[in-house]
Formats: C-alpha cells, sequence, structure tokens
C-alpha cells in the first residue's frame, strides 16, 4: 500500500510541473512575434548546421555512392591515417593556421580603430555618410572583389601602368608568393570592416554619456576620453569577438582564398577548405577524407572556442559560456 504522503509529494511535483510549463507557455505566447522573428534564423541554422551533421559518419566510411551513407562499409580511422600521411594536407594547415593568425594581428583591430573613428565625427550627416561608404563593399561578392583586384594587379593592370610609368618593371604580383597573404588582408579589410564595425559604434552607444561629462569636467581631451572611457566601455565587445575570433581559426577564409589563388601560389595560399573542396569535387573525390579534415576543422575549432572562453573568464573578462 503507497503511503499517502507519497501520493501528496507526487501530487505536488506534477502540480508544479503544470505551472512551470503554463507559465513558460504564456511567456512565450507573450513575446510571440520576437520569437517568430527569430524563426528563420533557427530554420536556417537547423537545416543548413544541425541536419546535415549525421554526414560525419562519412568520416569513418568508405564512401560508396551505390549503397548512400548509412550502407557504406566502415573503415575505422583509416581515413584520418591516410590524411595524415598527405603532404598537402600538413600544408594547408600550416597556412590556415598562419593565414588566420595574421587576420588576427591585421584585421581584427581594424572595426575597432574605425568605430572610434567615426564616433569623433561631431556631425551626424558625416559620420552616416562615412559608415555608409565604409560598409558597402560588404556587399559586394567576392567573385567581384577579385575581378577588381585582377583589374589593377595583372601584368598590364592599373598598378603595373603606374610603376612602368614611373620607371619600374613589371611585376607578376598575384603569382607572387611574398604578395598574396598582404593582398589577402588588404582586400578583406577593404570589404568588411565597416560592416563589422557596426557592432562596436552599436556598443559605443550604449556607453552612459554622464561618464563623458565626468571626464571633460577632470579635464580630459578627447584622446582620453576615447582611452579611458570609450574603449573599456566596449571591452567586453571587444572579448567576446575575439573569442569567436578564436572559434573560428581553422576558417581562414575559402570565399575569398578560393576565388583569388592560383596553382602558382598554392604553397602559401592552400587551406584546409581549399584542401577540402580539391578532395570532394575532383576526378578522384573522396568524400571520406573531406569529411575527416571537416572532422578535424570542427574539434579543432571547438577546442578553441572553449579554450578562448575559459581564458577571457580567467582575467575577468566575459564570456559567452
Amino acid at each position: 500500500m503507497i503511503p499517502l504522503n507519497d501520493i501528496a509529494k507526487g501530487n505536488n511535483r506534477n502540480l508544479n510541473a503544470f505551472f512551470v510549463y503554463n507559465r513558460i507557455l504564456r511567456k512565450l505566447w507573450a513575446d510571440r512575434y520576437i520569437y517568430l522573428l527569430l524563426l528563420p534564423g533557427f530554420v536556417f541554422f537547423a537545416m543548413f548546421s544541425y541536419v546535415p551533421m549525421y554526414g560525419i559518419v562519412l568520416a569513418f566510411k568508405k564512401y560508396m555512392v551505390n549503397m548512400g551513407i548509412i550502407g557504406s562499409p566502415w573503415i575505422g580511422f583509416y581515413n584520418f591515417e591516410k590524411l595524415f600521411k598527405m603532404p598537402d594536407f600538413w600544408r594547408a594547415l600550416r597556412n590556415t593556421v598562419i593565414i588566420s593568425f595574421q587576420r588576427l594581428l591585421f584585421e581584427f583591430p581594424v572595426p575597432v580603430i574605425l568605430a572610434l573613428m567615426l564616433n569623433e565625427l561631431r556631425r551626424n550627416f558625416g559620420k552616416r555618410f562615412m559608415q555608409t561608404v565604409f560598409t558597402f563593399p560588404y556587399f559586394l561578392s567576392w567573385i567581384v572583389v577579385t575581378g577588381l583586384v585582377f583589374y589593377f594587379f595583372y601584368e598590364n593592370g592599373v598598378i603595373n601602368l603606374i610603376m612602368m610609368t614611373l620607371g619600374y618593371d613589371k611585376q607578376s604580383l598575384l603569382i607572387s608568393n611574398k604578395f598574396f597573404r598582404p593582398l589577402l588582408y588588404i582586400t578583406s579589410n577593404w570589404k568588411n570592416m565597416g560592416w563589422s564595425a557596426i557592432i562596436y559604434l552599436a556598443a559605443i552607444a550604449s556607453v552612459d554619456m554622464e561618464l563623458y561629462e565626468t571626464s571633460v569636467l577632470d579635464g580630459a581631451n578627447r584622446w582620453q576620453q576615447t582611452w579611458h572611457v570609450t574603449l573599456p566601455g566596449i571591452r567586453a565587445t571587444i572579448a567576446i569577438m575575439l573569442i569567436l575570433a578564436a572559434g573560428n581559426i581553422m576558417n581562414a577564409g575559402f570565399d575569398q582564398v578560393f576565388n583569388m589563388y592560383n596553382p602558382m601560389v598554392y604553397e602559401v595560399s592552400d587551406i584546409l577548405d581549399t584542401f577540402i573542396y580539391r578532395r570532394a569535387f575532383t576526378a578522384k573525390s573522396d568524400f571520406g577524407q573531406s569529411a575527416a579534415v571537416t572532422l578535424f576543422k570542427a574539434i579543432i575549432n571547438l577546442s578553441l572556442l572553449l579554450g578562448a572562453d575559459r581564458a577571457a573568464k580567467s582575467i575577468g573578462e566575459v564570456g559567452i559560456f
């Protein structure tokens, strides 16, 4: 026979669960329009990020087209063993790490600096105009940007014509190993810095104006206000963006590199994403190895993201998790 106390406790738990569930439903209904705005993003990531994750099993299989992903035979870690013996993989890994870290060095600070400079413009019209000018290139595809780069830098391009006019010889800049990576960072900054600066401008807008007024009373000039008020005010945003950038180290910018590189600069430009592309979409396609590289990238990125988040918290900054 079940004691009455146990029955009462079970009823109380069920009743509490009912009230919690009912409260959640009421809150969801009250904020239904906000969740409706989130729905397209949720569907996008569900369809293109989570549903395809079952394809990860290809990293441990020998893919047979007639048998499909599920029916293909298991081969364990053979794809990884074969991959780690390929010189092209290690070259792509080295280039990916170098390019990604150099992007952090040469690209990450640029939007922050641009946002600080735009914030110093006193007239709203000038600020909006300059923000529009810097943001517009973001909406150009990398195919268009690459076309402009070729127009300026190929052998008979504008840059070489100017150099010849000044008495210098032609330079094959687009097939130069020394010039390729700087060209990546220059074009990426030109295209993306305006869009990325929007995040920092929004953070600057949230800084309490009383702090600026107090600093003026203390005799601070514009530079001192920027250094001691604006930058500390957006430090949390910078930390979060840096954590996200650290979790993206293994993605060195496929769209840009794929459109701009050529076989002459493979030594410094071939990254993991372009390596995956060639392994998957050439005459000797190997989807198993492509999936193995993708899984390897994902594990490294996740480790770096969690490590950066832990490091940020250890020095007193905000984290993501």
